[in-house]
């Protein structure tokens, strides 16, 4: 399939100043010790699929999610109580991309074929996600925290073969 449909694409860059609230009423519940950058992804991943008019992601779709360095905040402040001479800290958890794909599939009803790359350029990533896709497509997207005064971002595409 080399040919792709875009059914929604969806952008917060930043997000809304309530835009925890609003994933809060968008999944039923408030998300707990998930930590920043899941929270992030699961709220682009569930506003994307309304925009696409899905109230659910089909199980035959992939889930793919590009960062340029993950759950950064997690990952420092997990070092930090390391290197206190903490045990292994729960923050440890929330730096682990394994949480954040089962946390937006948990958020989306969905659970299949989900993965997580580290990279410095999406397009290339986006073109790997689309390699072998079933019919039921892909929900491709792209979180960052805030980093050097850059707010935080979180985008995704719904997509679809033509």
């Amino acid at each position: 399939m080399s040919t792709w449909h875009t059914t929604a694409h969806f952008i917060a860059h930043p997000p809304p100043v309530d835009w925890r609230d609003d994933l809060a009423r968008r999944i039923g519940r408030r998300p707990r010790r998930v930590g920043l950058w899941t929270e992030l992804a699961m709220y682009g991943a569930r506003c994307c699929l309304d925009a696409a008019g899905e109230a659910a992601l089909p199980a035959g779709a992939r889930i793919r999610v590009a960062s340029q360095r993950g759950a950064w905040g997690a990952t420092h402040a997990g070092l930090t109580q390391l290197d206190a001479g903490l045990p292994m800290p729960f923050t440890f958890m929330q730096s682990q991309p394994a949480l954040m794909l089962a946390e937006v599939g948990r958020c989306l009803e969905w659970w299949g074929d989900a993965s997580f790359a580290l990279c410095r350029d999406a397009a290339r990533t986006l073109q790997l996600a689309k390699l072998g896709a079933a019919r039921d497509g892909l929900l491709f997207g792209i979180v960052e925290e805030e980093r050097h005064g850059e707010p935080p971002r979180t985008e995704w595409w719904r997509l679809v073969p033509a």
